[in-house]
C-alpha cells in the first residue's frame, strides 16, 4: 500500500523551493491589493478563490509528474494524496482528513500550520457580530455558517479552496470547497471542506466512439 506521507516527503525534496518569508508577504501583499480593488470582502474571497482554481488547473501536472503516484481510486485515497502529498509538496506542510460524512462524499481538511498566515493579522473581528459557535461548527457547513453571520468574513486562504478545486476537476472530479474554520478568524484550526458534487467523465470526439 502506498506510504502517502513518505511520498509527499520525497515529492518535496525534489521540489524546487523559494523563500517562505518572501512567499508569505507576496501572498499577502496580493490580498490587500484585491482588498483595495474591490472593497468587498465576499468579491475578495471569489476572486482568491479564482485565482487558485486557475492555478490548481495547471498545478496538477507538476503534482502527478513528481509524486508519480498511481491514480486514485477512491475519494479516501484523493482526500489522503492531498493532505499527505499535495500540501507537503507545495506548502511543507500536512493537512489531517477528518469529519467525513456518512455517504462518504465529503470530508474536512484540517491545517495547524500554514505558513500563507505567518506574520498575518487580520483586522479586529468583533465576536458580537459573528454568531459562529466554534463548538457547532463541525455540524455546519461553510454556507450555513456564513448566513448565520452578520458580517461577511475574509478567509484569507481562500485560493487554497481554488487550488484544491482546479486540480480535482482536471482528474475528473467537481467538488465544491469552502472554508469553515480559519485560525486568523480566532479559531483553533483551519478547516476546508471538501464536498464531493459529481465524477466527470471524458467526452469522445463525435466519430470515437
Amino acid at each position: 500500500m502506498l506510504n502517502m506521507k513518505r511520498t509527499g516527503e520525497q515529492a518535496y525534496s525534489r521540489a524546487e523551493k523559494i523563500n517562505a518569508e518572501l512567499f508569505t508577504l507576496t501572498y499577502g501583499s496580493i490580498v490587500a491589493q484585491l482588498m483595495k480593488d474591490y472593497e468587498d470582502v465576499n468579491e475578495v474571497n471569489k476572486q482568491l478563490e479564482k485565482m487558485g482554481y486557475n492555478i490548481g488547473l495547471r498545478l496538477i501536472d507538476e503534482f502527478l509528474a513528481k509524486s508519480q503516484i498511481p491514480r486514485c481510486r477512491t475519494l479516501r485515497e484523493t482526500a489522503e494524496a492531498i493532505s499527505k502529498i499535495g500540501f507537503k509538496m507545495f506548502l511543507g506542510v500536512t493537512a489531517t482528513v477528518s469529519n467525513w460524512s456518512q455517504d462518504e462524499l465529503e470530508f474536512s481538511l484540517l491545517l495547524d500550520e500554514n505558513p500563507l498566515t505567518d506574520f498575518v493579522e487580520l483586522p479586529h473581528h468583533d465576536a458580537e457580530f459573528d454568531s459562529r459557535d466554534e463548538n457547532q461548527t463541525e455540524n455546519l457547513s461553510s454556507e450555513n455558517s456564513e448566513k448565520n453571520s452578520k458580517i461577511p468574513l475574509l478567509y484569507y486562504c481562500n485560493l487554497l479552496c481554488g487550488v484544491i478545486r482546479g486540480s480535482l476537476e482536471m482528474v475528473q472530479m467537481k467538488v465544491e470547497c469552502k472554508f469553515r474554520r480559519c485560525v486568523l478568524l480566532g479559531d483553533s484550526v483551519s478547516e476546508i471542506r471538501v464536498v464531493l458534487k459529481e465524477v466527470l467523465h471524458d467526452e469522445l470526439p463525435p466519430g470515437d466512439d
